[in-house]
């Protein structure tokens, strides 16, 4: 998406504007209603001033998504947006990639609590985290269980029942 503001979108030279985005993701979630989306989103690009930043923060808060992927703007040689008005301060930046962060936090914790009590399958990793293994269901839950080097790489339906202080969902196998 990058920005929730149609003029930022311009200046990024974007071939759509936001309600292109938001047509999109009504149309994801009308065929998939667990679809868990992601959104890309850049803070701090030249001309973001605090109203535009603002409009991105509200659309984001208001659209049906499950989380973002913040990425703070850093200016590239040779570039054209390197060339425009309007550079945004570091510190401002950071702030503003903090706020996002926090949101997408919120998003996400919002998102797996509504798959709670949703049997799913999951596919099991291959690494031994601190004692557990993660998995992916389908739709992207993040979920964990104790480490047993027979999960991995297998898939499994599973219950979804909790979200433990990690922000991971635990759940219990379905036979």
């Amino acid at each position: 998406m990058q920005s929730g503001s149609d003029e930022l979108l311009k200046k990024m030279k974007r071939r759509y504007l936001v309600q292109t985005y938001t047509n999109r993701v009504s149309k994801i979630k009308e065929v998939m209603p667990n679809a868990c989306i992601g959104v890309d989103v850049i803070v701090g690009f030249p001309g973001e001033t605090d109203e535009l930043f603002l409009e991105t923060y509200n659309y984001l808060n208001e659209m049906d998504i499950s989380y973002l992927h913040v990425f703070t703007y850093s200016e590239r040689p040779n570039t054209e947006a390197v060339k425009l008005d309007g550079v945004v301060p570091k510190k401002i930046r950071a702030k503003r990639s903090k706020m996002l962060r926090g949101l997408s936090a919120k998003k996400r914790r919002s998102f797996y609590e509504s798959q709670l009590g949703k049997t799913a399958k999951v596919l099991f990793e291959n690494e031994n985290k601190e004692g557990f293994i993660n998995g992916f269901t389908e739709n992207y839950v993040k979920v964990k269980t104790p480490w047993n080097p027979e999960l991995v790489n297998t898939l499994h339906t599973i219950s979804l029942t909790e979200i433990d202080s990690d922000g991971l969902v635990r759940f219990h196998f379905v036979n």
